[in-house]
């Protein structure tokens, strides 16, 4: 397989285009110049030794030599391939709530956004570990299957909008079973479930499902985010609220005890997310405490540089480049081997 390991070439590759343009503008000014001195034939018989093909040949070795030179800046790679390693890592399934009270204000610059910040944050932490992604609000799917490809998770991360998902409520229960099911089938392997909410209108069992999956050797984590006091839901970009069937402003609020009491019974932390980094140094903490298990998963090998070819190549045509004159060498336009 063969690739550049920088995209800057694309940019330099502009120069040799400008460069011909030049070269052909000095040739055209150059004949216009002789033209003005005389006739080019004379000219040319009173210059014996000035050698245009020469000259030609010259630039088009240092354009030649500059090309090369580009594509070496570019960073040729060949030789890549598939192999399997072993990693020593844990399995983290995140649930994110999607419903529309996660576009609260209360934490900056809203529930959603925080939570993706701080699981992008936590992504970046990740090294041998495999993660995966639900979403949910009044139903849940699979945004990410459990993978190592933090690259394509951060991506998944990043799309994530409340409208995602038409279905309204907090299915957390639903969340946690689908999360159960998305585990790889080694059973060696640590396995958590972490889940960012703020636990308002949950349409099932959350602390049934919780139980369940403690009984299986499996924790579930609850992040709280936002704040007791709560804070309205803005609508079309914040120009206006929710309401109820009142015509009142929506208030929405962290319901922490529902929280905490799945956090309990998933035999798993409850911590709450604010304007701090404490919630994702708590979860590290216990990400770190569990129990790594050996997980297998293929990757690209390292590819193998091949500028060494190409510098050998560019030394060659600079080194021809400057032992050819500008002109005919008077010694060898004597000889005449075929005379």
């Amino acid at each position: 397989m063969f690739r550049f390991a920088h995209s800057i070439y694309l940019y330099l590759l502009a120069i040799l285009p400008v460069l011909t343009i030049f070269y052909l503008y000095v040739v055209i000014a150059r004949k216009r110049a002789i033209k003005r001195f005389g006739d080019p034939m004379l000219v040319s018989q009173l210059t014996p030794e000035v050698s245009r093909k020469r000259e030609r040949l010259k630039f088009w070795l240092l354009f030649t030599s500059i090309a090369v030179t580009i594509f070496l800046i570019a960073g040729p790679q060949f030789g890549s391939k598939l192999e399997t390693v072993k990693r020593q890592g844990v399995e983290i399934m995140i649930c994110l709530d999607v419903s529309n009270s996660m576009m609260a204000e209360d934490i900056q610059p809203n529930r959603l956004e925080k939570a993706k910040q701080m699981l992008s944050r936590m992504t970046d932490s990740f090294t041998d570990d495999k993660v995966g992604l639900i979403v949910f609000a009044g139903d849940a799917f699979t945004q990410l299957p459990i993978t190592s490809d933090y690259i394509s998770a951060k991506m998944f991360m990043s799309s994530i909008t409340p409208s995602m998902i038409s279905t309204q409520g907090t299915a957390i229960g639903t969340a946690i079973n689908l999360a159960m099911r998305s585990f790889t089938p080694n059973e060696n392997s640590g396995k958590t479930i972490m889940i960012i909410t703020d636990g308002e209108n949950h349409e099932d069992d959350p602390v049934k499902a919780a139980a369940a999956a403690a009984e299986k050797g499996v924790n579930v984590n609850i992040v709280g985010i936002g704040l007791p006091k709560g804070a309205p839901i803005p609508l079309n970009n914040g120009n206006d609220y929710m309401r109820d069937g009142n015509g009142n402003i929506v208030i929405t609020q962290l319901n922490e005890q529902m929280c905490q009491e799945i956090a309990a019974a998933g035999k798993g932390i409850y911590v709450r997310a604010d304007n701090t980094n404490s919630a994702l140094r708590a979860l590290q903490a216990e990400i770190n405490k569990m129990d790594k298990a050996e997980l297998e998963s293929k990757v690209y090998s390292e590819y193998d540089e091949q500028f060494q070819v190409l510098a050998w190549i560019v030394l060659m045509l600079l080194i021809l480049e400057y032992l050819i004159l500008e002109r005919k060498n008077r010694i060898f336009r004597k000889i005449k081997l075929f005379s």
